[in-house]
């Protein structure tokens, strides 16, 4: 396919008349929503779940993209909807709001149950070895805690991997896959970022008494910093700063092959707000992203990478060198040339320490649900809660599936896809540093691995070079 081709797909894309149904949902239930918000908040808590579920399911039948981009937007603005909820109506813990993008995605599984009793080949059948992984935990839950924690505490695991293989089912279409992800990404880094920083310098009402209320009822949350203008760590639109910062290394090294200036006005806000969540494991990730990315390109690609990075440079470095922010983040900075100081990393050393023996022994796993303590990190996470007999099953049809995607050399003329393939290692090496396969950011890292997965499955059945797409 040819440049042509991929400017006639966008324009189809925008033209086709039954998309705008689609649209027109998604319309509906924004303006609705904020309706229920200016006029009775408390019903939101309500109405917000339930219309969700309606247009989501709506959308996945009639407009799979649509559906697509719905699912990333509710996990995006859900939690900022729940705490201008809570601003306007009273606090509410914990907020039925929060559920929506959970619902939403969940829908994704009817992909997979189409596929139940079918014989499994290819990538199929690892996306099913580790939903079967999660699926043991919740057994193991339901034994050992309440049902209603682990029924919650499934969704977020079993999401994510329900979500990958959706999108990795729509490999046939993979280059509308490509569009419509840079379309939700690029939108995201800006309105995030932009939020990101306006977050920090006034710190709206709503994220103020949120943060308020969410240090009285955890201690952890003082991490966030004071509620009060330029003393917080910024998590934007979502329920983090660790979350907002995972979120936001993916789209930017997407941006990094993005040569408009919506592409740059986006990174520069982007990069501002990613290094003003002061999460260093974000910011590693970032790094071994680019260096990854770097290194899968043609030469001619990367050159333009090259040139990519220094434009980002010139555009966020004025942004980060000024009064408001330079002070703030130089500080964080600052620990990374001497981490034997730095109490967090102290304390992630103390969990490793006490909590690594027993997970090594631990067999059948606590299942969902079940209270392991804050353990910022995917690795202790994983034994805990699914022991050595659940992670033979979940990690045993995630690892075949990230060799695959890793070993397969003939997507290198694809930008989009070697970016792809940097999101998945950047997610991944954070695993010792925070539970990056659950909630949000496993929607981010199985939801690439689903897309870049579809990328080499397109490649192989078409023998094309999918490069051309792009470029």
């Amino acid at each position: 396919m040819n440049p042509t081709d991929h400017t006639a797909v966008k324009m189809k894309e925008r033209a086709s008349p039954n998309a705008s149904i689609g649209w027109m949902a998604i319309l509906s239930f924004a303006l609705l929503s904020l309706l229920v918000l200016a006029g009775k908040p408390s019903l939101l808590n309500l109405s917000f779940p339930a219309m969700a579920l309606i247009v989501g399911a709506f959308l996945y039948v009639k407009y799979p993209f649509l559906y697509m981009g719905f699912s990333w937007w509710l996990w995006f603005l859900a939690p900022l909807v729940r705490r201008m909820a809570d601003y306007s109506a009273g606090y509410t813990n914990p907020s039925p709001i929060i559920l929506a993008p959970y619902l939403v995605t969940a829908i994704s599984g009817v992909k997979m149950l189409e596929k139940v009793g079918r014989a499994q080949s290819g990538a199929n059948i690892y996306f099913f070895a580790s939903i079967a992984g999660t699926i043991y935990a919740i057994f193991v839950g339901f034994i050992k805690a309440a049902p209603v924690s682990a029924i919650t505490n499934a969704l977020e695991w079993m999401c994510p991997v329900l979500f990958g293989f959706f999108l990795y089912s729509q490999w046939r279409e993979y280059p509308k896959l490509k569009i419509h992800t840079k379309q939700v990404f690029v939108w995201c880094v800006l309105i995030t970022g932009v939020y990101g920083v306006i977050q920090y310098l006034i710190l709206p009402g709503w994220d103020q008494l949120w943060l308020e209320k969410t240090i009285d009822l955890s201690e952890n949350a003082r991490a966030f910093g004071a509620p009060e203008p330029m003393n917080v760590r910024v998590w934007s639109t979502m329920n983090s700063p660790g979350v907002f910062a995972q979120v936001m290394m993916a789209p930017l090294l997407l941006l990094l092959g993005e040569s408009s200036f919506l592409g740059s006005l986006a990174s520069s806000f982007g990069y501002l707000s990613l290094l003003l969540s002061l999460v260093r494991s974000a910011w590693l990730g970032w790094l071994v992203g680019v260096a990854m990315l770097f290194t899968s390109l043609k030469s001619h690609l990367q050159i333009r990478l090259v040139i990519a990075i220094v434009v980002a440079a010139i555009c966020a470095l004025p942004l980060i060198f000024l009064d408001p922010f330079s002070e703030y983040i130089s500080g964080r900075m600052q620990t990374l040339a001497t981490p034997t100081g730095d109490g967090s990393a102290n304390a992630r050393l103390e969990t490793y320490s006490r909590l690594l023996g027993l997970g090594l022994v631990n067999f059948l796993g606590n299942g969902f649900g079940a209270e392991n303590g804050l353990l910022d990190s995917a690795i202790l996470d994983i034994l805990l809660t699914l022991g050595w007999l659940g992670s033979i099953f979940y990690v045993g049809g995630a690892l075949p599936l990230l060799v695959r995607l890793l070993s397969d050399a003939s997507m290198k003329g694809d930008s989009f896809a070697s970016s792809v393939r940097a999101v998945c290692v950047g997610m991944i090496i954070q695993m010792p540093l925070g539970s990056v396969m659950l909630g949000l950011p496993g929607m981010i890292l199985w939801g690439f691995l689903g897309i870049g997965l579809a990328g080499q499955q397109y490649k192989k059945v078409n023998a094309i070079e999918i490069g051309t797409i792009e470029e």
